[in-house]
């Protein structure tokens, strides 16, 4: 069994319009709702065994976030590939994961992250299927399973979405 848990960066600030899209950082909304999500995940006892983040400003302030509210810190990897990288991109980083790994959570961004949940997930409670299909928004958390013993047969379509979770079904707008 393997499981991939996909988390948008939570709102950035579009206050300073200077800065470069990279470099943004996360909205006060934004850094509440990473907060909250974190403490979701922690209750919901999300661990991955790794993560893969992003390494633009909003998506590391985002896992640090939520990561001071887990009880584990998982291995972190910070990949300039994940920024705005596609699904196709992010599919291959997966199914090169060694076989160690049991679950892996990538953070990054939109449009990439919404297909790449889009193409693991082939069944799952409806409710949250139809949720995910309209809409990836930020802070938002999929977690999709897969009966697979190696990362390189994670197939297109073979998962189970397990959860979708964003802030506002949480109650936070």
């Amino acid at each position: 069994m393997k499981t991939v848990s996909i988390f948008r960066h939570a709102k950035s600030s579009w206050d300073d319009d200077k800065l470069k899209d990279f470099d943004r950082p996360l909205s006060t909304r934004g850094e509440k709702a990473a907060a909250r999500m974190g403490a979701y995940m922690r209750a919901e006892n999300i661990a991955p065994d790794v993560i893969l983040c992003s390494s633009a400003v909003r998506t590391r302030a985002t896992l640090r976030l939520a990561l001071k509210k887990l009880d584990n810190e998982p291995a972190t990897h910070f990949e300039d590939a994940l920024y705005h990288a596609g699904a196709g991109a992010m599919l291959t980083m997966l199914r090169t994961l060694p076989e160690t790994i049991g679950h892996v959570m990538i953070v990054g961004h939109n449009p990439g992250l919404h297909a790449l949940a889009l193409d693991l997930f082939g069944s799952g409670e409806r409710d949250d299927a139809l949720a995910l299909a309209r809409k990836f928004p930020t802070a938002a958390l999929a977690q999709i399973e897969f009966d697979i013993a190696e990362w390189r047969r994670l197939g297109v379509g073979d998962g189970r979405l397990t959860r979708f979770v964003t802030p506002k079904t949480l109650g936070y707008a």
